[in-house]
């Protein structure tokens, strides 16, 4: 092989950091949806701040195109007997209900034939509930499910605490029916496998931190959908890595708004063919698991990343041709609490072609199974924050070993090709995972 050659196969899918085995279907896919995190939006039709942002029905043809399975409209009283979906007592705009439900059915499966979670924030009244149903029948048809798939029937669905709900609209909620989480300990009839609950951020961090392996249990049976604080009226976002640590399947982010925690969303639903499911490990899908992810036993892998040199890094300052980078590389661990971590290496000045580092970083992990691999490039700056130039995130478990190139991402997630890092990867594991 020449000298060309060579480089052409590292930096070739069979190079790549990323498993290629990993980018396809390789999940089991018949287990219940409790079993598997399910990419999430939340206000999913704004297009910015939660306070005064554009609505728009692009919106979710975006989240569409990103993987999301699971969409929010929140559904309001509009003009001519028309529902209207907007954030509620704003003056963030208006768009009708049913153009959001056309761009669903026309949008929901171009990247996944996975099933999508219409998540509806009724606050409608009788006769326009009525009309939701009636648009959901006609517009969706038979891609609809209005009724238990198998043989058995759900049992009769409960009425929502102080509202009123049409038999229209309440006849179409079958596997996932909004229900309050009371308690966590175990209760005289056990809940329903189609019962969902839906917790803000500050409430599922409290239980979390409280209840620890209960949360996670009960997270084995149902669905649990966490959402962002109220007081995030820029459409801020916070870390997804603490739900997944407690098996929430739905966490809901801000698609709109772009920083690390829609990268650890990006790298989550990075595998299995970008379907929008990635199938929960095994700690947080038994039943009777002693997990807890506030007390993951002993370090028990091993991580140790060489970081070698970058190649072609893209130049920040478009007003300043000379302006070059003096990037350094920075890895950060997202997962349980005592696994998070980041180190990264000395800046090189002055080169953005092909800066040189030959540093190792280490890390010890307690639970790998739930951990993303976050890789940074910033751009040193002595007298103020440094500059973000690129990234990539993705699981640990589908970290390749050896030498292997990372291909960096745009804030946005767009490709910056040609830019990349070399590394060199090892995993340890002192026993294998649970």
């Amino acid at each position: 092989m020449t000298l060309d050659g060579f480089m052409m196969y590292l930096l070739s899918p069979e190079g790549d950091a990323l498993n290629p085995a990993h980018t396809c279907m390789f999940q089991d896919m018949d287990q219940p949806l409790a079993h598997y995190f399910i990419s999430s939006s939340h206000n999913t039709y704004l297009t910015d701040s939660q306070i005064q942002g554009l609505s728009s029905t692009e919106a979710y043809v975006r989240a569409f195109a990103q993987g999301c399975r699971c969409v929010e409209l929140d559904c309001w009283e509009g003009p001519g007997g028309e529902p209207v979906i907007y954030h509620g007592h704003t003056l963030t705009s208006k768009i009708l209900f049913r153009d959001v439900v056309q761009a669903v059915r026309d949008h929901a499966f171009t990247l996944s034939p996975y099933p999508v979670i219409l998540s509806l924030e009724n606050h409608c009244g009788l006769e326009q509930q009525a009309v939701m149903a009636c648009h959901l029948r006609t517009i969706l048809g038979d891609m609809l499910v209005t009724q238990a798939l198998d043989s058995q029937n759900p049992e009769e669905l409960p009425s929502p605490e102080a509202k009123q709900i049409s038999p229209e609209l309440s006849a179409l909620a079958v596997y996932c029916c909004a229900t309050r989480l009371r308690t966590l300990r175990p209760a005289p009839v056990p809940p329903q496998p189609y019962q969902v609950s839906s917790l803000s951020e500050r409430k599922a961090k409290k239980l979390i931190r409280e209840a620890g392996n209960s949360f996670v249990r009960h997270n084995t049976r149902q669905l649990t959908r966490v959402y962002p604080s109220g007081l995030r009226m820029n459409s801020a976002n916070y870390s997804p890595q603490e739900m997944w640590n407690s098996g929430c399947q739905l966490v809901a982010l801000n698609f709109q708004t772009p920083g690390y925690e829609m990268d650890l969303n990006a790298g989550r639903f990075l595998v299995n063919g970008q379907c929008g499911y990635v199938l929960k490990p095994a700690c947080l899908r038994q039943p009777d698991t002693n997990f807890d992810p506030e007390s993951p036993g002993p370090p028990r892998t091993t991580l140790t990343i060489q970081v070698l040199t970058a190649q072609q890094l893209p130049k920040l300052n478009a007003e300043k041709p000379s302006s070059i980078v003096d990037p350094l590389v920075r890895v950060e661990i997202y997962g349980v609490p005592m696994d998070c971590a980041r180190k990264e290496t000395d800046y090189v000045l002055n080169n953005g072609f092909n800066p040189h580092w030959g540093q190792t970083l280490q890390f010890q992990l307690r639970a790998p199974e739930l951990v993303l691999v976050r890789f940074v490039v910033e751009d040193y700056d002595t007298t103020s924050p440094n500059d973000f130039v690129g990234q990539f995130t993705l699981p640990l478990n589908s970290l390749k070993q050896g030498y292997r190139h990372i291909h960096l991402l745009s804030k946005d997630g767009a490709s910056l090709s040609p830019a990349t890092i070399f590394v060199h990867i090892r995993v340890q594991h002192s026993r294998g995972p649970d």
